[in-house]
C-alpha cells in the first residue's frame, strides 16, 4: 500500500474509532481545494459545484473529524496546521490518482475520446492547417488545445500530447522529433531599404522582455546585439513579428513565421549563427500506447513532418518531408 493510502487508511480508521463519519476522497479534494484556493468560491470553481455546497461539506467534514481545518478570514481562508497536513495528504493521493488514470487510459483499445494538445502560440498555426485531415481520418477523437508557452505537466494530465521546440525533452516523456527550427533576421522591406547596412550594429532591433530571455532568441540578443541598440522589447513571437512588419527594426524568427509572413524579407546581410531549436511530439509514456494518442501522434508526425522544408529555413514548397522517425525523448 502506497504511503498516502496507508495515511488515508489511518486518518478514516482513527474516524471511524472515535464514533466519527470517515472522510473519504471527495472530502479530501474539497480541502486541498480550499488549501489552494484560499476561498470558498475559489473552490467552488476548481471542483465544479456551488459556493454554498462546499460551505455546507466543509463544516460537516470539521464536525466529522472534529477538528477546525480553517481559520476564516474576511478575504478568505487560511488552513490551521490540520488543515496542512490534511492538505498534504489529499496532494499526494491525488497524484496517485492520476497516475493510475494514467495507466488505465494506456489500456484503451480503440481511437476514442478526448485528446488534450498543449503547444505554443506560433507553432499553433501550423498545426491548425492539419487539424480538419486528423478530424477526418479520426472522427471520434475530439480534441482539446491549450496555447501556452510554458511545457504542461503531461505527468500530472494537464495535456496528453505536447507540440514543442525545445532543444531536449524531459526524460519523463517520449516522443518523436519532426524538425531543426532554423532561425534568421528579417525586416519589412521599408525598413531593409532604409537601412541596408550589413554591421548589425547600425540597425535598430526588436526585443523580448525578460519573461522569454531563456529562449533562442532571447539569448541570442542578449549575446549579440547591445541593450542601446534594442528600439522596443515585446513579450510574444507575434508582437515580435508585427513590430517588425511595422518596420520598426530587425528581428531574429523562426524561419517557419519570418518566411511565411509576405510582409517580411530575410536581411541576408546580417549573418546567424548557433539560433536553433528542435520541434518535438511528446507524450507520457504511460499513454503513448493508448489508441488514441497512438492516432493523434501517428498523424501529426506525418502531417507536421510535411512543414519540414519551411521549419529548417529552406522556404515553402520545396516538398514534404518523410515521416519522422519515432524515437524515445529520453
Amino acid at each position: 500500500m502506497c504511503i498516502a493510502k496507508q495515511q488515508l487508511y489511518i486518518l478514516t480508521k482513527s474516524a471511524c474509532k472515535n464514533g466519527q463519519a470517515a472522510v473519504d476522497w471527495d472530502d479530501l479534494r474539497l480541502v486541498l481545494a480550499v488549501t489552494r484556493e484560499g476561498t470558498l468560491s475559489g473552490a467552488a470553481r476548481r471542483l465544479g459545484v456551488t459556493h454554498s455546497t462546499v460551505f455546507r461539506r466543509l463544516g460537516a467534514i470539521e464536525q466529522s473529524l472534529g477538528v477546525r481545518l480553517f481559520d476564516r478570514f474576511r478575504d478568505g481562508y487560511s488552513a490551521t496546521a490540520a488543515g496542512e497536513s490534511t492538505a498534504a495528504l489529499a496532494a499526494r493521493f491525488a497524484d496517485d490518482f492520476v497516475a493510475l488514470e494514467r495507466r488505465l487510459s494506456g489500456q484503451d483499445l480503440r481511437p476514442f475520446g478526448m485528446v488534450r494538445i498543449t503547444t505554443t502560440d506560433t507553432i499553433c498555426t501550423m498545426l491548425m492547417r492539419h487539424i480538419p485531415s486528423l478530424r477526418a481520418a479520426h472522427p471520434e477523437i475530439r480534441l482539446e488545445i491549450t496555447i501556452s508557452n510554458v511545457m504542461a505537466n503531461l505527468t500530472r494530465r494537464e495535456a496528453d500530447i505536447a507540440l514543442r521546440p525545445v532543444p531536449a525533452p524531459p526524460e519523463t516523456l517520449v516522443g518523436r522529433r519532426i524538425a531543426t527550427i532554423t532561425h534568421a533576421v528579417y525586416g519589412s522591406p521599408s525598413y531593409l531599404s532604409r537601412r541596408g547596412s550589413a554591421d548589425r550594429t547600425d540597425h535598430d532591433w526588436i526585443g523580448l522582455d525578460d519573461m522569454m530571455a531563456t529562449s533562442v532568441i532571447g539569448r541570442w540578443m542578449r549575446e549579440n546585439i547591445e541593450d542601446d541598440r534594442i528600439a522596443v522589447k515585446v513579450d510574444a513571437l507575434p508582437a515580435l513579428t508585427d513590430a517588425a512588419c511595422a518596420g520598426m527594426g530587425l528581428a531574429l524568427l523562426p524561419c517557419y513565421v519570418g518566411d511565411a509572413e509576405p510582409r517580411l524579407r530575410r536581411a541576408r546581410s546580417v549573418a546567424v549563427s548557433a539560433a536553433s531549436s528542435t520541434l518535438w511530439l511528446l507524450t507520457h509514456g504511460d499513454l503513448k500506447r493508448t489508441a488514441r494518442i497512438q492516432a493523434v501522434m501517428n498523424h501529426l508526425a506525418t502531417a507536421l513532418g510535411s512543414e519540414r522544408a519551411l521549419l529548417e529555413g529552406k522556404r515553402p514548397g520545396k516538398g514534404a518531408a518523410p515521416r519522422a522517425p519515432r524515437t524515445n525523448a529520453g
